[in-house]
């Protein structure tokens, strides 16, 4: 609640673009830990990877259009990638994310740390001015690796997850076919927001190429 507060009082002080980045938040938010998505969570595995991934890809990446602070090179764009990709990793280990799953305090560690390293992600990404083969191969990495922990989730021959091994019953659905949904999340819908942000990074290097050369035909 404290948050939301916070990002109703920021989108006030901010340009027209930001404000209704920032209101695209809020609303993410509202729908994310307020609506029965949250309760939603507990129960099913799929339902909590959906959850990460309007985090990550949609909400951070808001976040960072609205708030693009930056004091200095705190981050490289290379150490923001990594540090998100183990954020990543780690809260979908299964000991760290039954952890994270039966008591509050590790529940809002886990959604601030992919929050906010989201946020440096998509930050480090939208501020590296004619970095923009750099910034495709960034997206490109976070792509793989979310392909590759979907793939481990989709073929996994077990459920790997035990706090789910029983939660799923009362959704007509084992718990192993609730890992395999969340792993075809991975695979389809959280990627579809850097898949679109390469898409225009390589339209944009096809453009600039054009120009460079003809510069040099001077």
């Amino acid at each position: 609640m404290i948050g939301i507060v916070a990002l109703w009082l920021l989108a006030g002080r901010r340009d027209s673009t930001g404000r209704r980045a920032l209101l695209c938040v809020l609303c993410l938010f509202i729908v994310a830990f307020f609506s029965p998505l949250c309760a939603l969570t507990v129960a099913l595995f799929s339902a909590r990877v959906f959850h990460h991934v309007v985090l990550i890809s949609i909400a951070a990446p808001l976040i960072a259009i609205a708030l693009p602070w930056r004091t200095g090179p705190v981050f490289s764009l290379a150490a923001a990638t990594m540090l998100h990709v183990l954020i990543v990793w780690i809260w979908h280990a299964p000991l760290a994310y039954d952890w994270a799953v039966v008591g509050a305090l590790p529940y809002w560690l886990m959604q601030l740390s992919l929050l906010s390293t989201g946020w440096l992600f998509w930050r480090e990404l939208f501020l590296s001015h004619g970095r923009s083969g750099a910034s495709l191969i960034a997206l490109i990495a976070f792509v793989a690796q979310m392909g590759l922990l979907g793939a481990l989730l989709v073929f996994a021959p077990f459920a790997i997850y035990p706090i789910h091994f029983e939660t799923t019953t009362a959704f007509g659905i084992s718990a192993l076919a609730d890992q395999q949904l969340a792993g075809l999340v991975m695979w389809v819908p959280a990627m579809l927001p850097y898949i679109a942000a390469a898409l225009i990074l390589l339209m944009r290097l096809l453009k600039d190429q054009p120009e460079a050369e003809a510069g040099w035909s001077r």
